[in-house]
């Protein structure tokens, strides 16, 4: 089977971390001889350079063809204001990828808060209090008079029901096979009282699979003082927005925090840092968030697909991190060591060879 996957190199730390991940990828793949297709397409500043928007209409039509893509940050930041060309592009709304697949994990050789950490989040992606990823038009947030704001949360069935069936799928494939489903069900008893209802109606489906309900405030103050109890946590944007940058500062912080959003049948690796652009340029970013991200694609379209090959060229990402990590010569600045991006990322790539 030959997978097709994009480059999206993004801005900024993006044109750093991206190679180094795409590098990695293909010795991995070519170590498990499985055929990939890369696509290389334009996004961000790049886009709007050569197509007059930071989502041209070329790349969105690729990607409708890919069964993946690699996605580095992007630099919105700093992008124009009041010109519709210039956004964040869309990529995940457009293309329904309905939860963002984010792991805390520590390493024995990087200090961290807690070690033996070995957390999989699950944030739903289009519902909640997001504007952008819930309505065709308008906002669901508005002021009638300088002394009011009115919000509006969306949850439904269809959302939640898919995200908690991720949660159980990536569950199955661990050791400890459990699933926290996180919400204030007493409080919110509509909203939240909708996604637990439908995390209990999946949990029916894995009996392999051990549930259990914990209110979003406790597991937020559990994380801090007992990570090591959590395996899977699945819940609704917001609150997963939230806990998932606990789950990374608990590791280490944002450069060790890696992320998949997934779809039906499509998914885009995309670490949960931004594009840095104080140190861009420099080659100095740590490229281990992008090059995990990068891994869990494979892992995920591995399953999804039925294709050892690409569970196969996980693994071996896996246990080339792991190694440079263990061995601590060649870590950036950030994790106490001396490398420069490349030099990280060339690393890895000799350990996923070797």
């Amino acid at each position: 089977m030959s997978l097709k996957i994009g480059i999206l190199p993004g801005d900024d730390i993006g044109l750093e971390v991206v190679p180094e991940c795409i590098k990695v990828m293909k010795i991995a793949a070519a170590r498990e001889r499985l055929e990939i297709d890369w696509r290389l397409l334009p996004i961000g500043k790049k886009g709007h350079e050569e197509h007059g928007h930071t989502l041209p209409a070329v790349t969105e039509q690729n990607l409708r063809e890919l069964d993946g893509w690699v996605m580095g940050p992007i630099g919105h930041a700093a992008y124009p204001r009041g010109d519709a060309t210039w956004v964040m592009p869309p990529v995940r709304k457009k293309f329904d990828l309905f939860a963002a697949v984010r792991p805390a994990l520590s390493h024995a050789a990087i200090a961290s808060i807690h070690k033996n950490v070995d957390i999989v989040f699950l944030r739903e992606l289009t519902e909640g209090m997001l504007y952008s990823e819930t309505v065709v038009a308008g906002l669901p947030e508005f002021r009638p008079n300088d002394d009011i704001t009115v919000a509006m949360r969306v949850i439904t069935r269809k959302g939640s029901s898919r995200v908690a069936r991720e949660a159980f799928e990536i569950a199955r494939t661990r050791a400890r096979k459990r699933v926290t489903a996180a919400h204030k069900e007493p409080v919110y008893r509509l909203a939240c009282g909708m996604f637990a209802e439908e995390c209990r109606k999946v949990a029916r489906d894995y009996p392999d699979v051990t549930f259990e309900e914990m209110m979003i405030d406790s597991i937020a103050m559990k994380l801090v003082t007992a990570p090591q109890q959590f395996d899977v946590v699945v819940t609704t944007n917001q609150f997963g927005d939230i806990l998932t940058d606990i789950g990374a500062g608990l590791v280490g912080g944002l450069g060790l925090a890696p992320g998949l959003c997934v779809g039906e049948d499509q998914a885009m690796a995309q670490a949960t840092h931004g594009s840095a652009p104080d140190i861009a340029g420099r080659n100095i970013a740590n490229p281990y968030a992008m090059i995990m991200s990068g891994q869990m694609l494979l892992a995920w379209l591995g399953r999804k697909r039925k294709e050892p090959k690409a569970i196969a060229a996980a693994g071996r990402i896996q246990a080339g991190v792991n190694q440079v990590i263990a061995t601590r010569r060649h870590l950036t600045r950030d994790l106490g060591g001396k490398a420069s991006t490349s030099e990280m990322g060339d690393a890895i790539a000799a350990a996923v060879q070797g």
